[in-house]
């Protein structure tokens, strides 16, 4: 091969060594060099420990749709309803669907094309280079790991409402972070991070049928409100359809964006599907489509059932049925929002260790996170990490500071994921792609450019903070993963 993949000619001195400015100078370009998508596959089939092909293309479909299907849904909805779109949230929902669904098209791509774990990390890799894949890497950690940590929080939340509608009212010091009036320690949080944590350490595959049974109930929830809510549709609630004008529906599209994140933790899962090229494309576009047709019924179904400037509350599709006399589905739709919340709780938890896995194995971070269960086939050392470590930040810290930090860190996957489909178009046209995005360049540029441009409405505070975290990440990338990479091994010897 006679591309940036491989390196370049050493010049040797008489001794036939490289001589010591080339070395460097080749160690330098490092940086850039990318690793075919075949060695990639070599390496991973060289390595001794492999993850197991478990997951079929049900249980792919079901992973994307247990991350998507959240909190979202069942709180932002009459939110960007009541002060961004007003009825035509409807129409909000078709935007951002048609604007994951380019972002979907370019994952579908790299997945099919490259079926290893570690995702965005991969895909950059095996585009732009080492720098970039660590950057990308470093920023999914914190994708994940602060996802799972705002839902566990949240988890909690919906618990001690739960238990208070009962009549049950547990301690505010047992329940909430010291950063939190009488707080002192989130137990529930705690709990349910160290349980799903302990699911996924037993078994991939159970830890996909526990995820498909409990989206098998938020999916039931949602169908539910949309055909009982029918019932109570008022067409005169639609009126005035556009409140805030037109520009209101891209308002409230970019509020509700983030009720669709969430099938790119399919990829973090190529190792450990069967037939990949396959079924990791389908369920990406089949999770999304089956989210997106659900949003814009449940949409359409709340606001036609009460005045949409009576949804800006915590609880919309709740306080909905309240406003029509009927309480009682109350009750079912908090069940709904708490399957919603745990199973995205999961798969994030299902994520994080997969990329950490990857970086791992590529001698980024040390090498022993790599390691999998001789009995269970999982990264065990990794998922016990990253349970643990959420587990004690969940047990201290508030939501508020954790929950922007994930969007920025989504948007910015996102946009390199997007970016890496015309880069590795022309740096290997001759690749396999089982499945190719259509349109490219236009598809992937719309995708990074609207990825764009929502990282763009984010507070500047949230932007410092995202720097920060990237560049604690660059400092511990000089100091140990460039020195330890397996890549520097092969180029620099």
């Amino acid at each position: 091969m006679a591309d940036e993949t491989t390196p370049p000619t050493q010049k040797t001195t008489g001794s036939g060594k490289a001589s010591e400015p080339d070395l460097i100078t080749q160690c330098k370009q490092r940086f850039f060099t990318r690793k075919t998508v075949e060695q990639m596959k070599a390496e991973a089939a060289a390595h001794p420990h492999k993850l197991r092909r478990t997951l079929t293309a049900i249980d792919v479909t079901a992973i994307g749709i247990g991350s998507i299907i959240g909190a979202g849904i069942f709180v932002l909805v009459g939110v960007a309803a009541a002060t961004k779109a007003g009825p035509a949230i409807i129409l909000s929902f078709i935007v951002a669907g048609i604007a994951c669904f380019f972002v979907a098209l370019c994952y579908a791509e790299l997945a099919s094309t490259i079926p290893i774990a570690g995702s965005a990390y991969t895909f950059s890799y095996a585009s732009m280079g080492e720098l970039i894949a660590w950057m990308i890497g470093w920023d999914l950690i914190l994708e994940y790991s602060m996802g799972g940590l705002a839902v566990s929080i949240g988890w909690s939340g919906y618990i001690v409402e739960g238990f208070a509608s009962a009549g049950i009212h547990l301690p505010t010091y047992l329940t909430a972070g010291p950063f939190v009036e009488g707080g002192f320690v989130n137990l529930p949080a705690v709990f349910i991070v160290l349980l799903l944590t302990f699911i996924l350490v037993i078994g991939t595959k159970e830890s996909a049928r526990f995820n498909l049974i409990i989206v098998i109930i938020k999916v039931s929830v949602l169908v539910f409100i949309i055909i009982v809510g029918m019932r109570y549709f008022d067409g005169g609630n639609l009126s005035p359809f556009f409140p805030y004008g037109g520009l209101g529906v891209f308002l409230g599209a970019g509020l509700i964006f983030f009720a669709f994140i969430g099938f790119e933790a399919i990829c973090t899962t190529a190792e450990e599907v069967k037939n990949p090229e396959k079924n990791l494309p389908l369920g990406i576009m089949m999770s999304l489509i089956i989210c997106t047709i659900l949003y814009i019924l449940a949409a359409t179904v709340l606001v036609g059932m009460v005045p949409f400037y009576e949804l800006n509350v915590p609880a919309p599709y709740g306080t909905a049925f309240r406003m029509n006399d009927a309480p009682w589905a109350a009750g079912l739709i908090s069940l709904g929002a708490i399957a919603g919340i745990t199973s995205v709780l999961l798969v994030s938890l299902l994520a994080q260790p997969r990329v950490l896995f990857a970086m791992s194995r590529d001698g980024l971070i040390p090498k022993k996170i790599a390691q999998v269960h001789p009995r269970f086939g999982t990264p065990y050392i990794a998922t016990l990490t990253v349970g643990i470590v959420v587990a004690f930040m969940a047990a201290f810290l508030p939501i508020e500071v954790v929950a922007e930090l994930v969007n920025i860190g989504t948007l910015f996957a996102f946009t390199l994921v997007c970016l890496a489909i015309p880069v590795l178009r022309k740096k290997d046209p001759d690749l396999h792609r089982p499945f190719r995005t259509p349109l490219v360049p236009l598809v992937p540029l719309l995708g990074a450019g609207f990825s764009i441009i929502l990282m763009l409405s984010l507070p500047p505070l949230t932007w410092f903070r995202f720097f920060l975290w990237l560049g604690l990440g660059f400092i511990i990338y000089a100091n140990y993963g460039y020195y330890k990479s397996k890549l520097k091994q092969e180029v620099c010897q």
